[in-house]
Order: C-alpha cells, then sequence, then structure tokens
C-alpha cells in the first residue's frame, strides 16, 4: 500500500507546488513509483511546474465524477516513468471534490504505487481539507516570517484533528517541517525568522531548509522540477530532502552565512 503525503501550509506563495513536483521526482529518481496529485481545482498549476500541460486530456475531477478512469487521467512524466500526475480541473468548483470520490481514488492509487503526494492549496477551504484527510505524512512548508509561521502552526491544529487518522483513533499524521525561501544574510541582518526560530515555534522535526534561490524560478518556468538542476542550491536541498525523508541522516547545509576567506576577512569584503 502506498503512502500518502500531503504537502501544506496555511498561507499561499510558500512553495507548496514546487515542493510538490520536486519531493515527487525525488523518490521516483531514488526507484519508488510515485503519483503526484493536483488539489487545487479552479488553478491548477501543478501541471505547469512539471511541463505536461499540453497533455492534460482528463483531470482529477473527471475521475472522481466516473468520466474517466485513472489510467486515462494520468501523466507518465517524459523523465522518468515511475513518476505520474493527476492534474486538477481548471473549469470546476471546489465542491467537486468529495471525501468519498477522493478517498476511492486514492485507495485506487495505492494499489500500484509506492508514494501517492497530494500538492494541497493553501488554507483551510475544501480543497485543502480533502487533501489533508487521508494523509499518513504531512510537509508543512513554510516561510521565514511570522505571518507565514503563524498559519502553519494553525494547520498543526487542523491535521491533528480533522484526518481520518484522527477521526478513527489511529496514529497520528507523522509531521515534517520544510521551510522555504531561506536567507542566512537576511536572517543575519534581523530580517528574517532563523531556523532556530521556526522549530522553537513549531516544535517539528525539520525534513529541509531550501535557499532563496533563482533557479526555483527559473525551473518552474521551464516545467522542470528544480530538484533536477544538480547544480543549484535548492536543486541539491531538495535532493537532502528527499533523502532524510526516506530515513537518511544528512547535514543542513545552506543555512549559514558562508565563511569569508582571508583576503575577504583582511580587506572587509
Amino acid at each position: 500500500m502506498a503512502r500518502i503525503i500531503v504537502v501544506t501550509s496555511g498561507k499561499g506563495g510558500v512553495g507548496k507546488t514546487t515542493t510538490s513536483a520536486a519531493f515527487s521526482m525525488g523518490l521516483a529518481r531514488r526507484g519508488y513509483r510515485t503519483a503526484v496529485i493536483d488539489f487545487d481545482v479552479g488553478l491548477r498549476n501543478l501541471d505547469l511546474v512539471m511541463g505536461c500541460e499540453r497533455r492534460v486530456v482528463y483531470d482529477f475531477v473527471n475521475v472522481i465524477n466516473g468520466e474517466a478512469n485513472l489510467n486515462q487521467a494520468l501523466i507518465r512524466d517524459k523523465r522518468s516513468d515511475n513518476l505520474y500526475v493527476l492534474p486538477a480541473s481548471q473549469t470546476r468548483d471546489k465542491e467537486a471534490l468529495t471525501r468519498e470520490g477522493v478517498g476511492r481514488v486514492l485507495e485506487e492509487l495505492a494499489q500500484t504505487f509506492d508514494y501517492v503526494v497530494c500538492d494541497s492549496p493553501a488554507g483551510i477551504e475544501r480543497g485543502a481539507t480533502m487533501a489533508m484527510y487521508y494523509a499518513d505524512d504531512a510537509l508543512v512548508v513554510t516561510n521565514p516570517e511570522v505571518s507565514s509561521v503563524r498559519d502553519s502552526d494553525r494547520m498543526l491544529g487542523i491535521l491533528a484533528s480533522k484526518s481520518r487518522r484522527a477521526e478513527n483513533n489511529e496514529e497520528p499524521i507523522r509531521e515534517f517541517l520544510l521551510l522555504t525561501r531561506y536567507s542566512p544574510e537576511r536572517v543575519h541582518k534581523g530580517e528574517m525568522l532563523s531556523v532556530k526560530d521556526v522549530q522553537d515555534i513549531l516544535s517539528l522535526d525539520l525534513l529541509g531548509v531550501i535557499p532563496e534561490s533563482p533557479a526555483v524560478l527559473n525551473a518552474s518556468n521551464s516545467g522542470v522540477p528544480v530538484i533536477l538542476d544538480d547544480h543549484s542550491d535548492a536543486g541539491q536541498a531538495y535532493q537532502d530532502m528527499v533523502g532524510r525523508y526516506l530515513g537518511e541522516e544528512l547535514p543542513h547545509r545552506f543555512v549559514d552565512l558562508p565563511r569569508k576567506g582571508f583576503f575577504s576577512r583582511l580587506f572587509g569584503g
């Protein structure tokens, strides 16, 4: 049976879709058969980030409504035979997502996949609650700013109380923290919360710290998950994140100011 992972946050614009694309690609590159689902009905951005927008014929809502079967709607990634994308609908309302329909699709996916990654909309509207209800694990994505962290803290309460696991008194959802758009320079200047500040507030296992990087925007605009950019710091940070999720013990990179060389210190550069 597949492990169902929701990528969630309280605030929009923190990098959930970028993370869903990178994380699912990272799992697929490790040899795990992985499906990633866009729960943001009405907007649909995951297919753009994955570079498969022109190949969308049927979507998640079509499958829920019985207008297409899962094999018709799933799009296999051209870069990895292990990765499949289930896009959201751009023309339906979020009310089209029903608990029974979502559960049925996830149950069918769980029979043939190792991991199912759910790319959740921000906040607590219907798409977000549907994405998290069946989750086994949650990646809570936040930026190092007070409002983003506060909203993420609220999401933790919902994860703990409104999931299927909570309703059935089962083992709670495993929760992990992913800190995105991190800049050690801005932390040093007092313009941004530090990793420790965020951990003190949320008290979550730190899965990864993704540095502020132009590579993220470049990758999204190109329809390529940034984890495939082996030369960028963001791509390497996402690779580390996948490794930690799979149980590897890896040090956190890109969290400290780079040390100045001798001549830089000598001449104040």
